[in-house]
């Protein structure tokens, strides 16, 4: 074993393991360049080296002389596959895309107005309650909602309630 190996495999390497941090700390960068120059997505390489190690960890065949190699081939592996992912949903985006006729000018034109009677419902309701419905349409919890609208959260919920029937209500009575 050379100088650099026994730093990383220290005394794991009578035990036929190594240090796993070590490793991590001296190969991630090459790793996840070695990725990059495959998937072209500095980003998503680092998350793909991330998975390399964690491999690495879970592998327990792996001799410390061969980590090295180990780590090259399964990272190439790992890019290849992540290529053959993204080509494999390109190719069905494209044909859900096909598949999927363009709107009609009646189909815009019944979204068009639907946005409008719910914009008027929201602006002739209570401006918590629309301030509620619209908060929780963008996906914020609970606590967020109540940290938003300095409400209890464990009434958030109850609050949202009044508002969704409040809206029902004045729906109703405009444009039923």
């Amino acid at each position: 074993m050379n100088a650099k190996n026994e730093a990383i495999f220290g005394a794991h390497a009578q035990s036929d393991r190594f240090d796993i941090e070590a490793v991590f700390r001296s190969n991630y960068p090459r790793i996840a360049r070695v990725i990059a120059r495959v998937v072209h997505d500095p980003s998503r390489s680092e998350e793909l080296a991330v998975a390399v190690f964690c491999r690495l960890d879970r592998e327990p065949r792996v001799a410390p002389e061969a980590v090295n190699a180990w780590l090259y081939k399964t990272a190439v592996r790992l890019g290849l596959d992540e290529l053959r992912r993204r080509i494999r949903r390109q190719k069905y985006e494209r044909l859900f895309s096909v598949a999927r006729p363009n709107p009609t000018p009646e189909e815009l034109h019944s979204t068009s107005e639907e946005r409008v009677q719910v914009r008027t419902v929201l602006a002739a309701i209570k401006t918590r309650n629309a301030k509620l419905l619209m908060l929780r349409a963008d996906g914020l919890s609970y606590q967020e909602i109540g940290d938003v609208l300095s409400l209890n959260p464990a009434s958030v919920g109850t609050f949202l309630k009044r508002a969704q029937e409040a809206f029902r209500q004045e729906y109703r009575r405009r444009y039923e």
